[in-house]
């Protein structure tokens, strides 16, 4: 396995917001409830901090008004950017349609397990109507089909991919080792979407999954759902351990240096028993791939030609995203008022209002593993 080590720009859409952009002042009774408008279209403070109390999940109180202070203007600053792209995607007549979005809720409920009682349930603890929650993934979809659009003409050349091989041809090299998969249970308070906390109760988690995929569950769908680890988005795809790195195990995921061996030994497709690690987080893995034998390839390989152009035409993707951020931030009037009390009474952050306090200490029922549906 190789990356090619380009600079990564990172997009982050809000994740936990229901409604907000709204150009009605109803909500409103001036501009202290007022966090920013954008081109006419309002977020209220209300917003950002449902925001921080999704993010806290009911800890938010404990925040320093400092840090309560930063944390509202990088939620305000994620609400801005959508309410931006969403508006272009807008201009550009982009919108998905109601089949669209009616099949993207219908597998955001299959994903995360939601019977129809549950999700309605969902909704009613974040405070939300399932129109909110609808015109949430509405803007999403539109904001996903405006980077489609922007990406549409890219291309990679042959001579592209030629140059990246050349560069380093021993980077593309096949060396022994394990492609794993990953699902972990925490017992700390990790925020995630249905964390568990407490020993017991992440080994009851563990075992209740350890039978789940006995039965033939989709290890996939599992992580995806239940794996308290960022690997979750990537469905607990954890990438290629080369064999040369078990060594290392103890110092990179506190596990022991002779599990990498026993992966070794197991044929593509297994799934190991429960493991636990030095933090006391439960692990099961399961192997995707395994390399026996170091090997050469060379570009007559179509899989090294796949992989090259997939990377290089990510990056590019990548790239593009962020000049048409940029490009549509400079077009559009943004009042930040927020920011502009803070400036106003930088030794006194009292003057705004407190977050609001949770109600469930559960997240938002939202597109958790990505901003931009699939």
């Amino acid at each position: 396995m190789y990356k090619i080590l380009l600079p990564t720009f990172l997009f982050a859409l809000a994740l936990t917001v229901s409604a907000c952009g709204s150009k009605s002042s109803s909500n409103a009774s001036g501009n202290d409830d007022v966090a920013a408008v954008v081109n006419g279209a309002k977020i209220l403070v209300k917003d950002v901090d449902r925001v921080i109390t999704q993010q806290y999940r009911g800890q938010e109180n404990q925040l320093s008004p400092i840090a309560l202070a930063a944390y509202r203007l990088q939620a305000l600053e994620t609400l801005i950017n959508q309410e931006v792209l969403y508006q272009r995607a807008q201009k550009d007549n982009i919108a998905p349609s109601d089949d669209e979005i009616k099949q993207y809720i219908q597998r955001y409920k299959q994903e995360n397990g939601y019977t129809e009682e549950a999700f309605a349930n969902e909704l009613k603890r974040t405070n939300q109507t399932e129109e909110q929650f609808r015109e949430f993934v509405k803007k999403q979809l539109a904001i996903q089909k405006l980077y489609e659009k922007s990406e549409s003409q890219l291309r990679v050349q042959d001579r592209d991919v030629t140059d990246v091989y050349n560069a380093n041809p021993k980077q593309f090299s096949l060396q022994p080792g394990v492609q794993l998969s990953d699902i972990i249970i925490d017992p700390s308070d990790n925020q995630m979407k249905f964390d568990v906390q407490g020993e017991a109760a992440a080994e009851q988690r563990i075992r209740e999954i350890q039978t789940r995929l006995k039965n033939g569950s989709d290890f996939a769908t599992i992580a995806r759902q239940l794996s308290e680890h960022a690997s979750a988005m990537q469905s607990g795809d954890l990438g290629f351990l080369p064999q040369s790195q078990f060594v290392n195990l103890p110092q990179m995921m506190g596990l022991p240096s002779a599990l990498g061996e026993k992966l070794m030994s197991m044929k593509e497709g297994d799934i190991t028993e429960p493991v636990k690690d030095a933090a006391n987080r439960w692990h099961i893995f399961k192997l995707t791939g395994k390399q026996t034998e170091a090997r050469d390839r060379t570009l007559d390989d179509p899989n090294v030609r796949k992989e090259i152009s997939d990377t290089i035409l990510s990056q590019r993707k990548q790239v593009v995203a962020a000049a048409l951020q940029t490009r549509a931030r400079d077009e559009t009037k943004i009042e930040n008022y927020l920011a502009g009390r803070m400036l106003e009474n930088p030794n006194s952050f009292g003057v705004l209002r407190p977050v609001p306090a949770a109600t469930s200490g559960a997240t938002s029922p939202t597109p958790a593993a990505s901003a931009t549906p699939k």
